[in-house]
């Protein structure tokens, strides 16, 4: 790496680390008009509170109207790709993660409470003569469909597709499909009922 790249990046770095704390409206105002230009496509109306990290920006897109609070991180790299709808909330310390090749979906007028996390990876452990570290990654896919609420301290892992409508209860652990207008929780996750049920 050249000495002249190395001063870019660490610019770059200094810059979205100012940006990234600026508090107040001003803070909201820049952050905007950074994104506009860094992302691979957003919409009008989003809100981002301080805190925000986006990795890999030129590979996250991002509808109009969404609220994204205190230190949430999305993770996106050269080879991912996060999709984010219009109208979504994300509550404080939120991770969406997408690094190596995995993909996040997550559609319209959806609610992700505070420390959830979303990860389209996971790692390789197969062999038990390697380090788990050395053993690299199993990329993945995570979909969500649009209205579906996400409670707070949920982990979303690789491979599961949410489906409209869904509820997913505070602390689960989602490992597989999910329904939709279903209402899940436990670790793994497991379908509690459905929303059309009646007491």
């Amino acid at each position: 790496m050249t000495k002249n790249l190395l001063i870019k990046r660490e610019l770059k770095d200094w810059l979205e680390f100012l940006i990234r704390n600026i508090p107040g409206r001003i803070g909201y105002y820049c952050r905007n008009k950074y994104y506009k230009i860094r992302l691979k496509n957003i919409l009008n109306s989003n809100r981002f509170e301080s805190g925000l990290r986006i990795e890999c920006p030129r590979n996250v897109s991002i509808g109009s109207s969404s609220y994204f609070g205190l230190d949430c991180k999305i993770y996106a790299s050269e080879f991912s790709e996060i999709n984010i709808g219009s109208n979504v909330t994300f509550n404080s310390n939120v991770m969406i993660n997408a690094r190596g090749s995995g993909k996040i979906h997550i559609g319209n007028n959806v609610l992700i409470g505070p420390n959830s996390v979303l990860r389209s990876n996971n790692h390789s452990f197969d062999n038990k003569d390697i380090p788990i570290t050395k053993q690299g990654m199993k990329e993945g896919s995570i979909f969500i469909e649009d209205d579906v609420w996400i409670s707070s301290n949920s982990v979303i892992l690789p491979n599961c597709r949410i489906g409209k409508g869904a509820i997913i209860a505070a602390g689960a652990v989602v490992t597989n499909n999910v329904e939709s207008y279903a209402i899940v929780g436990g670790i793994p996750a497991k379908l509690l009922r459905n929303r059309d049920y009646k007491n």
